[in-house]
C-alpha cells in the first residue's frame, strides 16, 4: 500500500514537470527565434522583382503575391526575420524546364548553396545570394518562385538554446509548484497552462507546416492580449502562494491513549 501511496505523487510531479517544460520550452523557442533571426535582409518588392527577371527572364509571368511585415496574425517589423516574402507564378501546369532554366542563371550569377528541392512531376530549385533565399517548386496548377530573407547564422543554434533554457526552466517552475500544498498551487498551473496552450497549440501548427522556416515568437504578440487577466491573476496569487510556509499535518491520537490512559487499564474491583 505504501508503494502505490507514493506512485500517485511521483506521477503527478513527473507529470507536472513535462508539462511545464513543454510550455515555457514553446515560449523559449519563440524567444530564441526572434533573438537569433535580428538583423536579417529586407526584402521589397522592387528587389523581388529584380530577383525574379534576373533567375528567369525568359517566361512570362501569370501572377504574383508580396507580403511584407505579416506572420502568424501580427505585424512585424522590417527586419525582422521572415517579414517578407514574394511569390511569382508562371502557367497554370508544372513547367519542368523552367528548373533547367533557373540552374543555369543561378549558378552563373553566383548564387549559392544550389540545392534539389524534390517535386512532382519535377524537382525544383533552392539557393541563396546576399542574404536571400530563393526557392522554385513545381505544383499541379503551376510553377511558383519564392523570394524571401535567408536565416542569418547561428539562427539554429540561438533557437535550440531558447528551447532548451525555457524547458529546464519549466520544468523547474512546475515541480516547485507540484510539491506545494494543494489546492492553490493546482490554481497557479491551471491558469498558467490556459495562458501558454493557445500559443503553444498554434507553433506547434506551424512548425509542423513550415518547420523553422518563419519565426514562431509573433503568435504570442497576437494572444497576450486576450489573456491579460489570467496573468494579472497569476501575478497577485503566484507570490503569495510560494511564499506561503508548508503545514505540517498532526497524526490522529488514539482514542484510549489520550490523557496517559492505558488501552489496557482495567477497572479495579
Amino acid at each position: 500500500m505504501t508503494g502505490n501511496g507514493q506512485t500517485g505523487p511521483r506521477l503527478r510531479h513527473v507529470a507536472m514537470l513535462l508539462l511545464g517544460a513543454v510550455l515555457l520550452g514553446t515560449v523559449g523557442l519563440a524567444v530564441g527565434s526572434w533573438y537569433g533571426g535580428r538583423g536579417t535582409v529586407p526584402l521589397g518588392p522592387d528587389r523581388a522583382q529584380g530577383v525574379a527577371t534576373e533567375l528567369l527572364p525568359e517566361t512570362g509571368r501569370t501572377g504574383s503575391s508580396f507580403v511584407s511585415g505579416y506572420r502568424y496574425g501580427v505585424f512585424l517589423a522590417a527586419d525582422d526575420f521572415g517579414s517578407a516574402q514574394a511569390e511569382f507564378h508562371y502557367g497554370d501546369r508544372a513547367d519542368c524546364a523552367l528548373s533547367d532554366q533557373l540552374r543555369r542563371n543561378a549558378a552563373s550569377s553566383g548564387w549559392q548553396g544550389l540545392g534539389r528541392v524534390p517535386g512532382v512531376p519535377c524537382d525544383g530549385w533552392r539557393a541563396e545570394r546576399e542574404g536571400l533565399t530563393i526557392t522554385l517548386k513545381h505544383q499541379a496548377n503551376g510553377s511558383v518562385l519564392s523570394v524571401a530573407p535567408a536565416a542569418p547564422d547561428g539562427f539554429l543554434a540561438v533557437t535550440l538554446a531558447g528551447v532548451l533554457l525555457g524547458a529546464a526552466t519549466g520544468a523547474a517552475l512546475f515541480w516547485l509548484v507540484a510539491r506545494r500544498p494543494a489546492p492553490v498551487p493546482r490554481l497557479i498551473g491551471t491558469l498558467v497552462t490556459v495562458a501558454l496552450l493557445p500559443g503553444v497549440a498554434l507553433t506547434g501548427r506551424d512548425l509542423a507546416a513550415d518547420m523553422l522556416a518563419e519565426p514562431v515568437w509573433p503568435v504570442w504578440l497576437s494572444i497576450a492580449p486576450r489573456l491579460v487577466p489570467l496573468w494579472l491573476v497569476l501575478l497577485v496569487v503566484g507570490p503569495i502562494v510560494l511564499a506561503k510556509p508548508r503545514t505540517l499535518t498532526a497524526t490522529p491520537v488514539p482514542e484510549g491513549c489520550r490523557a496517559g490512559t492505558s488501552p489496557r487499564a482495567g477497572r479495579v474491583g
